[in-house]
This record gives structure tokens, sequence and C-alpha cells, in this order.
């Protein structure tokens, strides 16, 4: 297979599967018991009230009708307004993405350097008893569930010791205090570092492990090559010969780099919710709760679309490098 006939294969294979995903979440949230119709009678809401707020929000439609407007809204990047707040869709999620990627920017090329790092000290410290127990630790914190690893550094650190509050990313009307700072002035303010460190270390925690374990077995993998033996004999001191050998093992890590970070954006939810951190996963959970299907349907397809597209760069990156790839992929 050509490289640009892999290419356009997997441009196709991409569509379909964002259409196909698209689809898929329109009719699992039509499926779902309920609706915010159902959810404002029990309220005690008339049942005109209800009429009218389903006629408005386009919920007495066929099936089908509301699934054209569902894919024009999105190709027109008219996204409509939360049926709970009444607010656009993008008015509301925007600085939730924004708040998200804060947390899951840096946490992510912070848990990425040292994973390496400590991933090639344990894989150079082959057969050692520092290989053997100093992973054991990562392994542990890499294999908890996210929210039970937050509610613990939420115990120890913000209840127990009392060093960091327990959640939200600003204190209580501070930024009432300063009606007069431009959007952004808020972040760099030494009240959102304080709130800003626990979540930022459940991060790095929870995900870890995985460039760890990638880099300590390339290391591994390395250091068993003919030309770490020739370092050796020559003298080479044993730190510039583990700056050789991460050279050489680094691509496999580099490579893990988008599916790290995607598996971090998948996996903050939960971390969102026990910190109540005011990101896209905590808008989420509460949409979710609303049946506010605009609002969770375009969380759901903006975070499958990041998926697929970061997939997507990852197999046009490896075509490009590495031409062997599209042959392989044609048998």
């Amino acid at each position: 297979m050509s490289t640009a006939r892999y290419f356009v294969n997997r441009t196709l294979q991409t569509v379909l599967l964002l259409w196909g995903i698209l689809t898929f979440l329109f009719l699992l949230f039509r499926a779902m018991p309920g609706d915010p119709g159902t959810l404002m009678l029990n309220s005690g809401a008339s049942p005109e009230a209800v009429a009218a707020a389903r006629a408005r929000w386009g919920l007495d439609e066929p099936i089908h009708i509301q699934y054209l407007q569902y894919v024009r809204s999105l190709a027109t990047f008219n996204l409509g307004n939360s049926l709970t707040s009444g607010v656009p869709v993008w008015e509301l999620v925007r600085m939730k993405i924004f708040n998200t990627f804060i947390l899951v920017g840096p946490a992510t090329v912070a848990f990425y350097i040292i994973g390496s790092i400590v991933g090639a000290v344990l894989g150079s410290k082959r057969g050692t008893k520092l290989e053997s127990y100093g992973i054991i630790p990562f392994f542990v914190m890499g294999t908890m569930p996210s929210f039970f690893l937050s509610i613990i550094l939420v115990v120890v650190f913000a209840m127990y010791l009392d060093l960091f509050p327990t959640s939200g990313m600003f204190s209580a009307g501070f930024l009432a205090l300063h009606p007069e700072w431009p959007w952004w002035r808020p972040y760099f303010t030494q009240d959102f570092l304080h709130h800003y460190i626990l979540p930022f270390t459940a991060v790095i925690l929870r995900y870890v492990y995985s460039p760890l374990l990638v880099m300590r077995t390339s290391v591994t993998e390395v250091m068993g090559q003919d030309f770490t033996y020739y370092h050796r004999i020559t003298g080479l001191p044993s730190k510039k010969r583990l700056k050789h050998v991460s050279k050489h093992a680094s691509l496999p890590v580099i490579t893990l780099f988008p599916t790290s970070m995607l598996q971090a954006v998948s996996g903050l939810v939960l971390i969102e919710v026990v910190f109540n951190w005011p990101g896209i996963g905590n808008l989420l959970v509460h949409s979710i709760l609303g049946r506010d299907y605009p609002v969770v349907q375009f969380v759901f397809f903006a975070a499958a679309v990041s998926v697929v597209l970061g997939n997507y760069a990852v197999d046009i990156l490896y075509g490009v490098i590495d031409p062997r790839v599209s042959v392989t992929d044609d048998a």
C-alpha cells in the first residue's frame, strides 16, 4: 500500500468512526429513561409548562428530525442552549475546558518527565532490589481508582494535616474581591496555587506509572545491546551511559505521550468531582444528572473527537516516520 493511500484510508476510517460515535451518542441519550421534561414534572411543574419546554427544546419532534437538527448544530457549531440553565452550550463549556486543560496539561508533562526519569533509573538497575521493589509504590498508585487516590490525598493533606483546601479552585468570595481583574489574572495568584496543588498531585501519582513502566522496559532492552557493553569496557561513567541508553530507549515513551494524555483527560472526571474542580468532567456529571442533552452530547463528542484525532495523528506520524507501517497495515 502506498503512503498516500494509507493516509486516505486512515482519514476515511476516522471520519466514519466520528460519524458512528455521533450517532451512537445521540441514540444513547435518547434511550435513557426520563428527560428534562420528566424532571420538571417530577419537581412540580405543570403539564402545560412541561409541554411548552419540550417544544422549545425540540424534544417533541420525531427522532429523525432531532437527529438532523443535532448533526446540523454540530456542523455549523451552533450548539444551542443548555436545557437546565438556558446558557449557550459553548459559553458554558469553554471556561470548563480551559480549567481542565490547565490541570491536565502541566500534570501530563510532569508525570511524563518524572516517569521517564524514574523508569530509566530502575531499568538501568536490572536485577537489583531497587528495580524489583522500587516500582511497587508506582504500581499501587497506577492501579488504584483515581477517586480513591484523590480521597486519600484530601483526607491526609487537607483534613488531617490541614495543609491545603479540600475543594474548589478559589476560596469563597475571592473572585468577588477583585471584580476589576481580567479573566486570566486569578490564575496567577497564591490562592489558586494553593487549591491547585492537590488535584495536580493526584493526576501525577495516578498516571506516572505508564511512562515509567514503558521507559523501564525499554531501557532494560537497550541495556542488553552491544553498544552498551562497549561503553562499559571503555570506562564511560555510569551517568553518561544512562544518558546514552535513555536516548535510544525514549522512542516508545515519546509515541506513548498522546495516549497518556488522553487517558489522563478521561480519568480526570472523578478527580474533578472529588476536588470539586470546575472543569469539564465536573460539568459532565452534573449535566448527566440533569439530563442536559446538548451539554452531555457535546462533552462526550468533544472527548471522542480528541481521542480519535489523537490516535489518527499518531497513526499518520508513524506512517511518516516509518513507511513500513503502511505496508504492514496493507498486509
